[in-house]
């Protein structure tokens, strides 16, 4: 019989130590992968998302609301900017390009979002299936927004103030009709609906009404120059009824207040790994005082003490690498529903099925932890003493 076959005989003489010696390290690889994967994909999805937008303007608060509200669109805005204060910044010499946004309806827990047809060009969108609106009460479902309410082209909707899926007030009277819906994108876009800015108004009562009764929710911006980035955010900032906010720095805040929270959690699961190694040390070094006979029985028939030695760390490494590939399925499992539920909730989703290559250094530290803790009860092993152990039978 070979070591590996002789290892895999005396785990499976001890069950239920070796189940939880494996899931108490599964679990310590499943929490850390969890924590990697999400938080990976998180930011990139983020990065994704705020790509090209220098600059977020809004009404006066909490800027890291405003990035949250207009860029990731996983929060509400604070208020509403006047249309002129938001057509004079467009027309700044400081700014290339302004995209304007009003927010405040969705569709079955989807955001209905007002703009032009430069928001879907920034994020490089095409079309899956008929035409971008070209009227008001005209509106095209991101990819994710049709797929979840089977919505396609030429149905009608309706709008619900507020966002999520219990949002009352439903605007029946102003129907919309799905003129398009858009190919996946991998953005913000594809858990949208977009519609014309005056579809907005026309919706809110104030259609008809003059410029200087109108309204916008943020302005995304792209500086003219880098020289801007000094000067517009504070000019902005002075102004009575404007604020500025940068993508790239409240979502650094962001990451930076929810790693705090990551950090601990992979503390924990690092502790985890590493109990689970302190386990195996205790499994294997009870398992050799119960095995002493058979061990003196394979010096006698001509094992030599290398084999001994390899045997204890070869049943070490078997337990650390079926809790580690226990470990990485449960994460990716965990992964995946965290996904539906981000889904159900209509804010984006994680990919069960992302690999990164730090997963492969998990895996190699925790088969490490489960070789080191087997190195000495293997050396012990090796000075088992022949004649007083079958002496003791």
């Amino acid at each position: 019989m070979t070591l590996a076959g002789i290892s895999l005989a005396y785990l499976r003489m001890r069950p239920l130590a070796a189940a939880l010696n494996v899931v108490l390290l599964a679990l310590g690889v499943a929490t850390v992968i969890v924590l990697l994967l999400a938080s990976r994909q998180i930011e990139t999805r983020m990065l994704r998302d705020a790509e090209g937008i220098d600059l977020v303007v809004g009404a006066k608060g909490s800027p890291m609301q405003l990035v949250l509200a207009a860029v990731f669109h996983i929060d509400v805005p604070a208020g509403n900017i006047p249309v002129l204060d938001a057509r004079r910044l467009a027309a700044h010499r400081a700014v290339k390009q302004a995209i304007p946004l009003a927010l405040g309806d969705s569709f079955r827990g989807y955001r209905i979002v007002g703009t032009t047809h430069d928001y879907v060009a920034h994020y490089g969108a095409r079309l899956a299936a008929g035409r971008l609106w070209d009227a008001p009460m005209q509106a095209v479902l991101g990819a994710e927004a049709a797929r979840a309410t089977g919505i396609g082209v030429g149905a009608k909707i309706v709008g619900a103030h507020g966002l999520g899926e219990g949002a009352e007030d439903m605007h029946g009277e102003h129907p919309y009709e799905v003129v398009g819906v858009l190919a996946p994108t991998g953005t913000v876009l594809d858990r949208l609906v977009l519609t014309a800015v005056e579809s907005v108004w026309e919706v809110h009562g104030t259609g008809g009404e003059p410029d200087e009764y109108q309204e916008l929710t943020a302005l995304l911006l792209r500086y003219a120059s880098p020289l801007a980035a000094a000067r517009l955010p504070r000019e902005i900032n002075a102004t009575a009824t404007l604020q500025a906010a940068s993508p790239a720095y409240e979502s650094a805040r962001l990451f930076h207040m929810i790693g705090v929270g990551v950090e601990v959690l992979r503390a924990f699961g690092v502790a985890l790994i590493v109990a689970a190694g302190l386990s195996v040390f205790i499994a294997l070094t009870n398992a050799l005082e119960e095995r002493r006979y058979d061990l003196a029985v394979m010096r006698m028939l001509g094992a030599a003490r290398a084999k001994l030695f390899a045997l204890l760390v070869l049943e070490g490494a078997l337990l650390a690498t079926a809790g580690a590939a226990l470990g990485l399925a449960l994460g990716h499992a965990a992964i995946g529903a965290i996904g539906l539920a981000l889904e159900a909730r209509h804010q984006g989703s994680l990919d069960a099925l992302v690999f990164v290559a730090e997963e492969w250094a998990i895996l190699a530290a925790a088969i490490a932890v489960g070789v080191v803790a087997a190195l000495a009860p293997a050396a012990r092993a090796t000075r088992v003493e022949v004649a007083e152990a079958l002496a003791e039978g």
